[in-house]
């Protein structure tokens, strides 16, 4: 059985969700995605990703301003 995590790094995120690694590095600079450090590792919560993805649907995501915030 495979494992389900609920948390990923932004390279794990990137594949999950096909957002390129850039951008989605992008959204976790300008905090369209929260994350939880550890050290220099972004962790996203997996449900976060899904809630982000549902409130952006048909946005372009490299245009910031258009780029919706999702809170924990």
């Amino acid at each position: 059985m495979a494992e389900i995590k609920i948390g990923m790094t932004i390279e794990e995120a990137s594949e999950y969700t096909g957002i390129g690694r850039n951008t989605m590095r992008k959204l976790v600079e300008w905090e369209k995605i929260p994350v939880l450090r550890i050290g220099r590792k972004a962790i996203i919560r997996r449900d976060v990703l899904e809630r982000f993805m549902a409130a952006n649907e048909g946005k372009d995501l490299r245009n910031r301003p258009e780029v919706k915030t999702v809170r924990t």
